[in-house]
């Protein structure tokens, strides 16, 4: 099932919240994210471990599995967005599923998926986040040159 990426440090230190409720398939993401180079820092198999552990663990991303059992990971993925935490969707619902609803827009990896896949689409979310975060700082920067601008006169 797993591809090798041919670098082994993609994600070299990266802090990563995994919830799957398969077992055998959170065995397989971890040790991919760790030949990766990530560092896993929580398993989760249900939807409360996971909103425990997201307020507790300090975590950069996160792989969630939509469907956990009877329930959805939508009230974890929903807290995510709003702190600004990035995530994708590792599901066996496509993008078209209507059961993903409100997370259709968010990033999805479809399951199966090789570590090639699944590792650029992390690449892709903690990018576009660092985006985010510098577009953030530029613009505390241009109010703090305006304020001692302001100041001086």
């Amino acid at each position: 099932m797993r591809k090798a990426t041919g670098d082994h440090t993609d994600l070299n230190g990266v802090r990563v919240l995994l919830v799957e409720d398969d077992p055998v398939l959170l065995m397989d993401l971890e040790l991919m994210l760790a030949e990766a180079g990530a560092v896993v820092v929580g398993l989760c198999q249900t939807l409360d471990d996971a909103l425990v552990r997201s307020d507790t663990v300090d975590f950069t991303v996160a792989v969630l599995d939509y469907q956990l059992g009877a329930q959805t990971v939508s009230p974890l993925a929903r807290r995510l967005l709003r702190n600004g935490v990035p995530f994708i969707l590792h599901t066996g619902q496509g993008r078209g599923d209507g059961s993903i609803g409100e997370l259709s827009q968010c990033p999805i990896v479809e399951k199966p998926a090789t570590s090639r896949t699944l590792i650029s689409a992390l690449r892709a979310v903690l990018g576009a986040a660092f985006g985010r975060v510098m577009h953030r700082v530029k613009s505390v920067n241009h109010f703090l040159e305006f304020s001692l601008k302001f100041i001086r006169l």
